[in-house]
């Protein structure tokens, strides 16, 4: 156990906060014996993954805990399928890695995503047509109101876009503590014909793509596209993509010509990255913080030393100039604390 230990290190923005008390966990019972701490001396808890979705506003007067737990173990179902297992401290890229070494098939859109496995179901992660929840099984928690474990169905986590259980009346409740997927060991679905996947392909000379295919492809789109945060302090895309209903979408259309959107019903998702763009947000920088160049959908620690209330300040100007101009209002993807 640590004290008034910078959390800078533990998050992709690179924002140095501190917090109260620090320590890292490596398994159940050390995972429950801080929690007796925090309970013992009323602490809130910041649990940290790969702290890839989170923004640190101000110092934490509590606990934060650094999920260590490692380990990946498989089930053979039949020919064609495996569940396979991650603890919720593996790092989601490696663990895709892992998976595709072993030519086990559903992921492979996921590549390169930030984070760790055990924050993947709070918000559903999701690329290039792929959410968790085509492949998820289950998921093992600690419910924090008992100490007991209990395993959440697909069902029960009630996933949405970008949403599930764990961000709605379940929030701070379970600590996810491992994943089970459902993976294809043969006869792969391949899903190349969402963004820039095909071109991409194409680019590299292959027809007939592979689940590694795809992964190289989503690999080399995300690269080109998304700064690094090991580079420059970032966690990705920052905002979630706004649906509205199809009557707003086609009023705006008579105003807007190229507007660009994605009907599902009476429903449009409309790119966040997009409407971003034409208020004139991509590469601005005010400060110490910018939208990176290249994609405005991402908010950059631009100078490594902005606080994260400017970075919260910056993506409110946003926020602000979006529903200014469009009605719409764009709502950050990641955690603010």
């Amino acid at each position: 156990m640590q004290e008034n230990f910078s959390l800078k290190p533990y998050n992709t923005f690179g924002v140095d906060a501190k917090s109260k008390y620090f320590i890292e966990i490596n398994n159940i019972e050390e995972l429950k014996d801080a929690l007796s701490f925090s309970k013992a001396k009323s602490l809130p808890l910041l649990l940290l993954g790969g702290g890839s979705n989170i923004l640190l506003t101000k110092d934490f007067d509590g606990l934060a805990i650094k999920l260590n737990l490692k380990g990946i173990s498989e089930e053979n179902l039949n020919k064609n399928e495996v569940l396979v297992t991650a603890k919720a401290g593996e790092n989601w890229h490696e663990f895709v890695l892992d998976c595709l070494g072993k030519n086990y098939g559903g992921l492979e859109n996921l590549s390169l995503i930030p984070g760790n496995v055990g924050t993947s179901p709070m918000q559903n992660i999701g690329a290039y047509g792929t959410e968790i929840k085509d492949v998820f099984v289950s998921c093992k928690v600690l419910d924090l109101e008992n100490l007991e474990l209990k395993t959440f169905n697909l069902e029960e986590c009630r996933f949405g876009y970008r949403d599930s259980i764990f961000k709605q009346e379940g929030k701070g409740r379970y600590i996810i503590l491992e994943v089970t997927f459902r993976l294809t060991k043969k006869y792969h679905h391949i899903k190349t014909e969402y963004g820039a996947i095909t071109s991409e392909l194409k680019n590299m000379g292959i027809e007939q793509p592979t689940i590694q295919d795809v992964s190289k492809a989503v690999i080399s789109i995300r690269q080109s596209k998304l700064p690094d945060p090991k580079e420059i302090g970032n966690a990705g895309s920052f905002f979630k993509n706004p649906t509205i209903p199809l009557a707003q979408f086609e009023a705006l259309q008579q105003k807007f010509e190229n507007i660009q959107g994605y009907p599902n019903g009476n429903m449009v998702k409309v790119p966040a990255g997009w409407l971003i763009e034409q208020c004139g947000w991509k590469g601005k920088q005010i400060g110490n913080v910018a939208s990176h160049k290249l994609q405005s959908l991402v908010i950059i620690n631009a100078t490594g030393t902005a606080t994260g209330k400017e970075i919260f300040d910056f993506s409110t100007e946003i926020i602000n100039s979006v529903k200014e101009k469009f009605g719409i209002e764009v709502e950050r993807e990641v955690n603010i604390i």
